[in-house]
């Protein structure tokens, strides 16, 4: 799980990300739609270098193309305004690998797993954290991982923090849109705009 991965495989085998930059690149000749999320990036000096790479290719920020970091590691919450004035357009929480890293636990270890609670106190602050923060740059914040499928309460917390999206899985769809709609009737701060995403 904290090996070669994400942003640091990018950097070190420019060849390989250049290749599906590339594939990007031309699926986006027809479709403008389609934007780009990067995953595992351990600092701001790592996005920056990934970006370089994808600019040298031809791929840049642009109202028709977002970029977007997925928030999965402790440093990514703690450093997210440095990341920030990288420059991207919206951070994407994956609640199961931060939850992970957060509690030094692993889910799909029957000896640990039982660690592992996307509710626990310091998971909660850190998702307010990213949320609020996201907030104060003007930038989007969603989140995706299984959490907001199974936990009621958490996703009545992430739309009164005022989150952008939530992806959930789809038996989930519909129970997920009622609890939105019912704590957005709730909230008195004014109407807010949500978008939920299926990620099945």
């Amino acid at each position: 799980m904290m090996g070669f991965r994400g942003a640091y495989r990018y950097m070190a085998d420019p060849d390989v990300f250049e290749l599906e930059v590339a594939a990007l690149l031309r699926v986006r000749q027809q479709y403008k739609n389609l934007w780009l999320m990067l995953p595992f990036v351990r600092t701001p000096q790592e996005l920056l270098h990934v970006k370089r790479i994808m600019a040298a290719s031809g791929l840049v920020r642009s109202p028709t193309f977002k970029l977007w970091l997925m928030v999965e590691l402790p440093i990514n919450v703690i450093l997210l305004p440095e990341f920030i004035k990288v420059g991207i357009d919206g951070v994407s929480v994956g609640s199961n690998d931060l939850t992970m890293f957060i509690l030094g636990t692993d889910r799909d270890n029957a000896e640990v797993a039982s660690v592992f609670d996307e509710r626990n106190p310091a998971v909660l602050w850190a998702l307010e954290k990213v949320v609020k923060t996201c907030q104060k740059f003007k930038i989007t914040a969603s989140i995706c991982g299984q959490a907001p499928s199974v936990y009621d309460d958490l996703v009545e917390l992430l739309v009164s923090l005022g989150i952008t999206s939530i992806s959930v899985n789809p038996d989930a769809v519909g129970r997920v849109q009622e609890v939105i709609y019912e704590t957005e009737r709730k909230l008195t701060t004014g109407q807010r705009r949500f978008a939920l995403t299926n990620h099945g």
